[in-house]
């Protein structure tokens, strides 16, 4: 799908390394087909040391060498990054945003163009084992929609939706998602600290566990209800603990701080809309 296409990075952090770390791994084109912006020559010098990609500190120039367009800047940059890159693109750019909290209507006016897609990632990219959810504008053909799969894929899963309010929805779930399994182990490790374990055997068996559990989710293709039922026994050790959680209102604070993450990022959108 990326055949004779050259990609242009503007801003090239942790995400933007990702994509391009993913996209060179899976062969979809070559490190010369892609030039990275970013205003640290350091960073660049690093990037083109790992990858060989083309580099510069001109956003514009960098705009200029891309068919696609990727945006990976932070989202208080974004205002600035716009007005600077827009003679670089042409009616018919094709654009790839994968900032946060950044409506489609932002782009659209700060470029002039219409072939826009909005994307929200998650950190797991970083490893190749990120799940991106992402839209398209109407004005976006086939070939694009295709070209969005490809570069997306690189970091993980992707799954498209028809309408941009489920960006904000993953926002909350899988962008997010991450901090909570983090938080939710951290508790599991301090948990096992106080019982007895030292740090670095509690870590092990929490991590083990994790991506175990996550590993027979998968394989079973079963609700987690039923796979929670499964182990655990009438009056045993797991329905103590259960108990405990359920009586702490475990579910209930998951799903507000869910609920808080989803309207903070519509609300941060609709600033950016302003």
């Amino acid at each position: 799908m990326l055949r004779n296409t050259t990609l242009a990075f503007i801003g090239s952090g942790v995400m933007g390394e990702a994509m391009i770390r993913g996209i060179l791994a899976q062969r979809l084109i070559g490190p010369e087909a892609i030039t990275a912006s970013d205003p640290l020559p350091d960073r660049l010098q690093t990037l083109h040391g790992r990858y060989g990609v083309r580099t510069t500190t001109d956003n514009l120039a960098a705009a200029r060498a891309g068919k696609i367009t990727i945006l990976s800047v932070k989202p208080q940059t974004l205002p600035k990054i716009l007005p600077d890159i827009r003679a670089g693109l042409d009616a018919d750019s094709l654009v790839l945003s994968i900032v946060a909290g950044s409506p489609i209507n932002v782009i659209r006016r700060g470029l002039g163009i219409e072939k826009i897609i909005r994307a929200m990632p998650n950190t797991p990219g970083q490893v190749g084992q990120g799940m991106t959810v992402w839209t398209a504008t109407e004005a976006v053909d086939e070939l694009g929609r295709q070209q969005a799969q490809a570069i997306l894929g690189a970091l993980g899963k992707e799954l498209y939706v028809d309408d941009e309010g489920y960006l904000d929805m993953a926002t909350a779930l899988s962008g997010t998602g991450p901090a909570y399994i983090f938080m939710f182990m951290e508790a599991l490790i301090d948990a096992g600290v106080h019982m007895g374990f030292n740090r670095r055997i509690a870590q092990e068996l929490v991590y083990q566990t994790m991506e175990g559990s996550m590993a027979v989710a998968r394989a079973s293709g079963a609700h987690p209800t039923e796979l929670r039922n499964q182990v655990t026994s009438p009056g045993g050790t797991t329905a103590a603990a259960l108990y405990q959680l359920e009586k702490g209102g475990f579910r209930t604070v998951i799903s507000k701080a869910i609920w808080a993450a989803y309207q903070r990022s519509k609300t941060l959108g609709e600033l950016a809309d302003k």
